[in-house]
């Protein structure tokens, strides 16, 4: 989608849009009938809403290409994310309001377990409780020496935390060292544009900060490593409501997602407990914007276990709360993901991602909201840059192009 054109043909109304994201919402057919976990989930008022709705499978990013959630979010929002490349570590540290310079240096960290041979055995550390995983990073903050540099941790959730590393020269063009997959050794970070000095030398930075968190952790089983991936500095985004002519707000339990908000300009509002409270926090404040970009990460969490039910039983979860969604009386909802993570894969994958669009101004082709539904309705399979266009058009808040 051409920002540009956004920007000249967008315009401030009364009108009030939902962008509802149930974080790796796609999967694959996997029960005994041969339906997917949205499928296979009971989902009365979701499917009521397709029954008046476009539908559509959008692509996040290309054809095959696993998206991570920031370029599937990113796309969500109407950037390319190919052209708007950040790195998962600049998300993760806005999102827990870290002070990220121009020249600091973000790093995602996932605590992990490694086994007596070196290899890693569990990429999450049996997802370690939010508790404990504090105490580790304290443990980091207070004992990580580096030189000539500053690296200050900060715990994001459960196994999950944020290096941001202080120096001169720094470069975020360095590959992870996470493997992807248990059975592999940690694999050491280094530059991925050829000799670049600073990428050399802020490599050579990284893997010092593995080694000691390695020597610190010894003896902290299930998490006695770090693995590091999606370094990255700030980049220079353009302004969400500057092309959108928005007053728009996030409601997300994670703070990856907030750090999304708070890049593309959003005001990240505090969320209530669970997905109920999420729902309750767009209530509260449906005044007070006029778009709203709601989070839901139980999905993706289930999808990335291999749960096939406990992601199913999320997007139920959702569904009982769509009623009092639709009495705010949005002029155009979405109800879609940032990418699939089918159960049957325990990961992110390239597959489509059901997409639903409610509003007056409908093409309705479908009964139910699932995968095959979806990939015959009337938008087709389609880029997610498309989305923003498609819900401000809904809405009614685009001027016509041209004479």
């Amino acid at each position: 989608m051409d920002l540009n054109l956004m920007r000249e043909l967008s315009v401030s109304t009364d009108s009030r849009i939902v962008l509802l994201v149930l974080d790796g919402l796609g999967g694959l057919p996997m029960d005994p009938f041969g339906r997917t976990e949205l499928e296979a989930a009971n989902t009365p008022n979701l499917d009521a809403l397709a029954a008046g709705s476009d539908l559509g499978l959008s692509r996040p990013v290309a054809a095959g290409v696993s998206p991570g959630s920031g370029p599937g979010h990113l796309a969500l929002f109407g950037y390319d994310p190919l052209e708007y490349a950040v790195g998962r570590g600049v998300l993760s540290a806005l999102g827990v309001g870290s002070e990220l310079g121009e020249k600091d240096l973000a790093a995602r960290i996932n605590f992990a377990t490694k086994d007596e041979s070196g290899k890693i055995s569990d990429r999450r550390a049996g997802r370690i409780a939010t508790s404990d995983a504090a105490k580790l990073v304290d443990l980091l903050n207070e004992n990580v020496k580096l030189d000539g540099a500053e690296v200050f941790v900060t715990h994001e959730k459960e196994h999950r935390a944020v290096a941001v590393f202080r120096a001169d020269g720094l470069s975020g063009a360095l590959s992870d060292s996470d493997p992807q997959r248990v059975g592999l050794e940690p694999l050491p970070v280094e530059p991925t544009n050829g000799t670049d000095g600073a990428a050399k030398e802020s490599a050579e930075l990284a893997n010092a900060f593995i080694e000691e968190a390695d020597r610190i952790l010894a003896d902290h089983h299930p998490a006695n490593t770090v693995l590091l991936r999606g370094f990255g500095m700030h980049p220079a985004l353009p302004k969400f409501d500057e092309i959108y002519e928005l007053r728009a707000a996030a409601i997300a339990g994670y703070p990856m997602y907030k750090g999304l908000a708070r890049l593309a300009g959003m005001e990240v509002l505090e969320e209530g407990e669970g997905i109920a409270g999420e729902f309750e926090t767009l209530r509260d404040s449906w005044d007070s914007h006029d778009f709203f970009f709601v989070h839901v990460k139980a999905t993706d969490a289930a999808g990335e276990d291999g749960d096939f039910e406990r992601k199913s039983a999320a997007i139920e979860e959702v569904d009982a709360l769509v009623p009092d969604l639709l009495e705010l009386g949005p002029a155009a909802l979405a109800v879609t993901g940032d990418h699939a993570t089918p159960a049957k894969m325990e990961s992110h994958s390239w597959h489509g991602v059901p997409f639903l669009l409610s509003s007056e101004y409908t093409l309705p082709t479908g009964e139910s909201f699932g995968e095959r539904t979806c990939a015959g309705g009337s938008l087709g399979v389609f880029a997610a840059e498309e989305i923003m266009g498609l819900l401000m058009g809904h809405a009614l808040k685009l001027n016509r192009y041209g004479a």
